[in-house]
């Protein structure tokens, strides 16, 4: 009875296994599909801006303009971090006063 019972638990194991194997695999393949559709992504939005590709399509143009406003957002808070950063009310506490 104590084999049967290691033995299914040995199955179980080598299930539990294989499927971690293939989730793992899953997740590799989506984060290189993400990968794929972010490059033609930004591959076609420079032909576009560059008018060696024209697409009349309104929703096309809307999201453009959303990418150049959500990049515009980003450098402005790139732009508050570094002033916050250099700002001389922040004391480094990790250099030594003598």
């Amino acid at each position: 009875k104590v084999q049967d019972i290691l033995h299914i638990c040995q199955e179980e194991l080598k299930k539990t296994t294989e499927i971690g194997k293939k989730m793992l695999s899953a997740s590799t393949t989506n984060s290189e599909l993400h990968s794929a559709y972010e490059e033609l992504g930004l591959f076609i939005k420079n032909k576009i801006e560059s008018d060696e590709l024209k697409i009349e399509d309104p929703k096309v143009h809307e999201i453009i303009e959303l990418i150049k406003q959500k990049e515009q957002t980003l450098e402005e808070i790139e732009t508050e971090v570094r002033k916050i950063k250099i700002s001389t009310g922040v004391k480094d506490i990790s250099k030594k006063e003598d």
